[in-house]
């Protein structure tokens, strides 16, 4: 429990301070909202695609492929987003957060914290580029519909028009041409050449930590605090709900050790800071999405533990 606990401190305590040092950047005028507009700009067309890119083109889609583990996280992401929809069209009463809400709920760093999760624990990716295949391209597909439907742009009435918007979002999103890119990559078995990779992973090394930086220093905190409650139980759903409904499906079918914490990744890891990304460039709740970003942050190192801790008992692990 012990290991366990610093593992996980490890993992997502200097997240959270890269956080709070863009705060104070911005607080004592090193940073401005220029470059925070221009950083999350750069972070959406340019460094997060260039991080799915490689982490999916340089890994062996094809070997170890289990097409049970593929529909089950498929499946699970789908049946989360939709439920989440529901729940947030239903009881939120400002609707101008559901978009925000819905993507920061269901969509976990998977591509960001996954892999690095996983090789600290066995020493290997495992089966963390399967996961991210599975789900990866879903959660995008996902973000882009419910943040056109939900977003500011989108009309009261949600004709054809939107629909057609949502599509074309979809089509043209860098982060899911570049997940199509590196599937591709991976799939045919094509080998880029290292100046080729080497470039596109120093554009890749810079996605988190600049994402992270402009989290902190866009962080508004009485906005924050105003939205606290769905931020919240954004949170509750992401890092404890998510995986309690659907780690004993995936038990039950029969997975286990690292096919079992990449779902646990998948599930309950911290949401991604690219929904800040997507949510601030697709005109939805950035402030609610940051509250999100850092609340699941700083609590996934307690949740992350105890749900460990659980399938460890269980003989799951």
């Amino acid at each position: 429990m012990y290991e366990n606990l610093i593992y996980s401190l490890n993992a997502t305590v200097p997240v959270f301070l890269v956080i709070i040092i863009g705060y104070l950047l911005r607080r004592i005028n090193l940073l401005n909202e220029p470059f925070c507009t221009v950083a999350n700009r750069f972070n959406f067309t340019v460094t997060l695609p260039a991080l799915l890119f490689y982490d999916i083109a340089t890994a062996n889609i094809r070997e170890g492929f289990l097409l049970s583990y593929v529909l089950y996280c498929a499946g699970a992401t789908t049946v989360s987003f939709f439920l989440i929809w529901g729940f947030a069209r239903l009881f939120l009463k400002d609707r101008s957060m559901v978009g925000a809400f819905v993507q920061a709920s269901f969509r976990g760093s998977a591509a960001v914290l996954g892999i690095a999760f996983i090789q600290n624990i066995y020493g290997s990716a495992g089966m963390a580029p399967l996961m991210i295949v599975s789900c990866v391209p879903l959660f995008n597909i996902y973000s882009v519909i419910v943040l056109t439907f939900e977003g500011e742009t989108a009309k009261p009435k949600r004709d054809f028009s939107v629909l057609r918007l949502a599509v074309l979002n979809i089509c043209k999103n860098p982060i899911i041409l570049a997940i199509l890119a590196g599937m591709l990559v991976s799939l045919s078995g094509i080998t880029l050449p290292q100046i080729a990779l080497k470039t596109v992973k120093n554009f890749a090394n810079l996605a988190t930590p600049l994402a992270l930086i402009v989290i902190g220093a866009t962080f508004e905190g009485t906005k924050a605090l105003a939205k606290l409650k769905p931020a919240l139980v954004a949170t509750w759903i992401k890092l404890v709900l998510q995986p309690a409904l659907f780690l004993p499906i995936g038990i039950a079918l029969g997975f286990n050790n690292k096919l079992l914490i990449a779902a646990l990744v998948m599930l309950a890891a911290p949401t991604t800071p690219s929904c800040y990304i997507m949510a601030k460039n697709m005109n939805n709740d950035a402030v609610l999405t940051t509250s999100i970003v850092v609340l699941t942050t700083l609590l996934s190192s307690v949740t992350l533990t105890v749900w460990i801790y659980l399938l460890k008992m269980t003989g799951c692990l």
